[in-house]
């Protein structure tokens, strides 16, 4: 077809018309379509190509307009006589209309909603992932500071019947419908029933992905960082009310509360997990440091009883021969005073050696360590301390017998507290001081003090800095010799 011809326009909301379609003689649309805006031009001037162009598809005739074709509405026609309508077509016609209308309308919403649903799970998971709050642990934990325990429990095995409790608690406000909220009174296609249809589907969808955040919070969760897991579920749950704005819809605050909750049990469980596993460890290792001075005492004691006996024999035959020995019975006294010290140490377990060293080259200067050890050899425990896990041995600034070193060093402890390098474990006996100002404080507790050395040698370390890169700082901040 080519050259000049009138094109029927449709007006918007009207069906798409077939190729070719002219209304017929006394054609009206049907009362429910939507009107002609005014103003619209129902004929166009076209010029139509003398072939369909290549790629686009030809309009499929609306079986509403092949219903409205001329044969329909008219009787036969005749090359002089224009069509006369039917007596019977517009009954029909209009049942017909009705009937072909609601198909389409029910089919159409029907793909809709599916439509809506599947763009709605995309922007759920999309909106989520993009929502979830991406924070460095570092940052959160000095922002933070000390953990502080939200519920605090006697031990660890405390907090399963808690949890227990929260799942059992959150799985019944989603049995009974009160894990999110939404509007029952929006509608869809003008249909109420299929509105709360809509807003149901949606709102399982919008649960399952609040669900997934939570568990991936809980199961992804460290000694620490309850915080950032927080701030993630919060970002989810805004993400999910801002989706269902429409519906008014949005996690309910007991559920959210509950999920919260759950979080903070998990993260003191795994907080109090560790520090019964670090009790457990200095447990052992205080155990096996006293089994170990027992022995000492023991191998030490059948010492001195073999020594005595030698020394009561060797006197006894001295005293027979009239020739006694003042040496040996010197010896002997200060054998009877060892066995007695050896003795009093294996009852009193509170007595022994409160020691004060420092490591220059692992912890730099300004940093002792305050320690406590029952060894015969204290000296033996400072050794072992400066082993594989430092790079250096270290420096003993003073070793001090005590009836009452728990005490003592419990007090040292306590004065130097806030200078403690790990705030978040008590336990650990590093502390910013140097080595007079505890040996001040030591002074001012048991008297004076008949050694104690204020400087360290660090030999390894300055024997070692000297060969470091020099782009290396040293613990202390200096520069290596060059």
């Amino acid at each position: 077809m080519s050259g000049d011809e009138r094109r029927f326009n449709p007006p918007p909301g009207w069906p798409p018309v077939p190729s070719g379609w002219k209304p017929p003689a006394g054609w009206m649309p049907p009362v429910d379509w939507p009107p002609v805006p005014d103003g619209w031009q129902l004929w166009l001037d076209e010029v139509t190509p003398a072939s369909e162009p290549v790629g686009v598809a030809p309009v499929a005739p609306s079986p509403i307009f092949e219903s409205l074709a001329p044969e329909r509405l008219s009787g036969p026609e005749t090359p002089n006589d224009p069509p006369a309508p039917s007596d019977s077509a517009p009954s029909d016609l209009v049942a017909t209309l009705l009937s072909e209308k609601a198909d389409l309308a029910r089919q159409l919403a029907e793909s809709r909603q599916a439509a809506n649903l599947r763009v709605a799970e995309q922007a759920a998971a999309k909106s989520v992932s993009s929502a979830t709050v991406e924070l460095d642990d570092e940052q959160v934990l000095q922002e933070v500071g000390i953990y502080r325990y939200h519920h605090p429990l006697e031990d660890a095995t405390a907090y399963l019947p808690r949890l227990k409790d929260v799942e059992a608690r959150s799985a019944a406000l989603v049995r009974d419908g009160h894990a999110i909220e939404k509007s029952n009174l929006f509608t869809f296609d003008n249909s109420l029933a299929k509105g709360r249809k809509m807003s149901d589907d949606l709102a399982k969808l919008m649960l399952r992905a609040y669900n997934a955040e939570a568990e991936n919070s809980i199961r992804t969760l460290k000694l620490g960082n309850v915080h950032t897991a927080k701030k993630r579920l919060e970002a989810s749950r805004a993400a999910i009310a801002k989706l269902g704005s429409m519906m008014a819809m949005h996690i309910s605050d007991a559920y959210h509360g509950l999920r919260i909750e759950e979080i903070e049990l998990t993260a003191d469980w795994l907080m109090k997990k560790q520090e019964e596993k670090e009790e457990q460890r200095e447990e052992r290792a205080r155990l096996r440091e006293e089994a170990r001075v027992e022995r000492e005492l023991k191998e030490q004691r059948a010492q001195l009883d073999k020594e005595r006996t030698l020394l009561m024999q060797t006197i006894g035959q001295l005293q027979a021969s009239g020739t006694p020995d003042p040496d040996l019975e010197l010896r002997l006294a200060a054998i009877d005073q060892a066995i007695v010290d050896n003795d009093y140490r294996a009852a009193n377990i509170r007595a022994g050696y409160v020691y004060v060293i420092s490591n220059r080259g692992a912890f730099g200067e300004g940093v002792v360590k305050i320690g406590l050890t029952r060894r015969l050899e204290p000296a033996d425990r400072v050794h072992e301390l400066g082993g594989a896990s430092v790079p250096f041995r270290f420096d003993i600034h003073t070793i001090y017998f005590s009836e009452d070193a728990v005490t003592l060093e419990t007090e040292l402890h306590r004065h130097f507290a806030t200078r403690a390098l790990n705030q978040a474990n008590s336990r650990k006996e590093f502390f910013f001081a140097t080595p007079a100002e505890v040996r001040d404080v030591l002074a001012s507790k048991v008297g004076n003090l008949l050694e104690f050395k204020d400087t360290a040698d660090a030999t390894e370390f300055f024997q070692s800095v000297s060969r470091w890169p020099s782009n290396v700082q040293t613990p202390s901040g200096d520069r290596p010799v060059t």
